[in-house]
């Protein structure tokens, strides 16, 4: 549960905004160069601003809401909204590169590992997304991946639990195949974890060339065109469980290794 402020500083919410934009920016793969020149302002100003040290002018915070598809919805902190107490249980179990939000209070509903992956599966924005990664190795023993499953394909939400868990056992077979000399410290930790949520994925594995209905992850796709560009892109796990998003195997390999680096 956050709690309640009457008014937020000018700066808290440019630094908000800068937080918002950065990551819209590197999740449709834009460098700061291509932005500034879609925005028509410098590099150096565009700098500035993804560092909460400026803001845009009215005419380009409009330019790029048209730019990424958003709303200014995407761009507010809603009361009721779950992602910041989830971003804050992900870091307690193993998310290290996740920064704790101070003004946010623990919540009753997200003290066990079982309902901060459930939730944060639900949640499905790719901050948080991306961090269960790094959560899902260190609590492989701990989950009750069948249950979790189970849970989550009453809601309609299994496939994307099983993508998750693809992506990140192709982070893990990078890391075990000498992708990063340091991760190799934590062998043991990432070979039990290759394990049991290898084990887990054969028993789920969606049937040889079914069709699936795709599920929407990225708040951004809002047409068949962007649908459609999204596909082209899709990586093979996105692909083999219908899920709709830019999100790469790479994004939750780099999730580990933050958190590793961050430990």
């Amino acid at each position: 549960m956050a709690v309640a402020k009457h008014k937020e500083s000018p700066r808290k919410i440019r630094r908000v905004l800068a937080a918002k934009v950065r990551e819209l920016r590197q999740l449709r793969g834009w460098t700061q160069a291509e932005l500034a020149k879609q925005l028509q302002l410098s590099q150096n100003r565009l700098s500035e601003i993804e560092r909460g040290d400026g803001s845009f002018t009215a005419e380009q915070f409009l330019l790029l809401l048209t730019l990424f598809n958003v709303g200014v919805s995407h761009f507010v902190s809603r009361p009721d909204d779950h992602g910041p107490g989830i971003q804050n249980a992900l870091a307690r179990l193993g998310a290290l590169h996740l920064q704790e939000i101070v003004q946010v209070l623990p919540s009753e509903h997200l003290e066990e590992v079982h309902d901060v992956v459930r939730e944060a599966v639900i949640d499905g924005s790719p901050r948080i997304i991306t961090a269960l990664a790094p959560v899902l190795v260190r609590n492989a023993v701990r989950l009750n991946l069948d249950k979790l499953h189970a849970e989550l394909e009453a809601i309609g939400r299994a496939r994307r639990l099983a993508w998750v868990i693809d992506n990140t056992l192709t982070a893990l077979q990078h890391l075990s195949g000498g992708g990063s000399t340091d991760a190799l410290a934590w062998s043991k930790l990432y070979r039990g974890a290759e394990l049991r949520l290898g084990m887990f994925l054969e028993l789920v594995a969606p049937p040889p060339g079914g069709r699936l209905a795709l599920d929407v992850l990225d708040a951004t796709v809002r047409s068949k065109r962007t649908l459609e560009a999204v596909q082209r892109a899709a990586s093979k796990p996105s692909r083999r469980w219908g899920i709709a998003t830019s999100l790469q195997p790479e994004d939750f390999l780099k999730a580990l290794e933050a958190a590793h680096a961050g430990r």
